[in-house]
């Protein structure tokens, strides 16, 4: 497999669960103490190695697009205050090697027709799609040790966790068998199945390592569940002549589309990284 660059980020959705504060605001924005979910999974992707990065944004989403953006008069009144710290941290958002690309998902279509959004700019090359609302807190970058598994055999490469059964009706839900620690070698998927027709207990979280193929599987995807595009589906069909693989990652996975989650996230990493909630001696 050629070296993977291109790292998606589908952001078009409209965040409703968190209406009123999404009205006018990016659900990507939304800080997990001092940061918008946006650039922690952004920083993943740039831990790991990716230069090129893809935004498939929709209305109201231009905020995301000035975050990654300079901001010279913010960065002088920094400057002339001598806060250092902070000028780092507004510099140091994008790294100046890391290209971003922006491009718009016309209709509200499903994670699907997002991707294939962005198949004009990534080509005919393997490629990484990560969603900002699955945050992951781990040793090493997720989506990362996905393109290693890539790279070792051959294929695309899609993130695992084991979920209870009763939740199975949330997630795109995998079968296969087991090929390496931590990786299984696919056969099935299916989409938010009961809990009685799903193939195992293994779960499908956000971050993917896709062959330029599935862009002819999404073309060709009709609306699945809930009217939309499902990627899921593009996958299943990928599946049938192309090797997919499951990687069962090492860390701690926030779902931050949900209220629970997204505080969760917000109490455990502001202690673990930043000292807050704790009583002072």
């Amino acid at each position: 497999m050629k070296r993977i660059r291109i790292a998606v980020f589908p952001v078009a959705g409209l965040g409703t669960r968190f209406l009123p504060a999404t009205k006018a605001m990016p659900k990507e924005m939304l800080p997990v103490v001092d940061k918008p979910l946006i650039q922690y999974a952004v920083e993943e992707a740039v831990a790991a190695g990716f230069t090129e990065l893809v935004f498939v944004t929709g209305r109201n989403k231009r905020a995301i697009e000035d975050h990654f953006d300079r901001v010279p008069e913010l960065e002088l009144d920094l400057e002339a205050k001598n806060k250092v710290a902070l000028l780092d941290s507004v510099r140091n958002v994008l790294p100046s090697h890391v290209n971003c690309v922006y491009t718009r998902q016309p209709t509200a279509l499903g994670l699907g027709h997002a991707v294939l959004c962005a198949a004009p700019i990534v080509g005919d090359e393997p490629f990484a799609v990560l969603l900002a609302d699955d945050m992951i807190d781990a040793p090493a970058p997720v989506i990362g040790e996905m393109a290693k598994v890539a790279r070792e055999f051959g294929g695309s490469v899609l993130a695992l966790q084991k979920i209870p059964p009763s939740s199975t009706r949330q997630y795109g839900i995998v079968s296969g068998s087991p090929l390496a620690r931590g990786v299984l070698k696919l056969n099935g998927m299916v989409e938010k199945p009961d809990p009685a027709d799903a193939p195992s207990d293994m779960a499908v979280v956000g971050r993917y390592i896709l062959d330029p193929r599935i862009f002819d599987c999404l073309r060709r995807t009709q609306p699945g569940v809930g009217g939309e595009i499902q990627l899921t589906d593009a996958i299943a069909a990928l599946l049938r002549g192309n090797a997919v693989f499951g990687y069962e990652y090492e860390g701690t996975r926030y779902d931050c589309g949900s209220k629970a989650g997204f505080y969760q996230a917000t109490m455990e990493i502001g202690r673990k990284y930043h000292g807050l909630g704790e009583r002072n001696a």
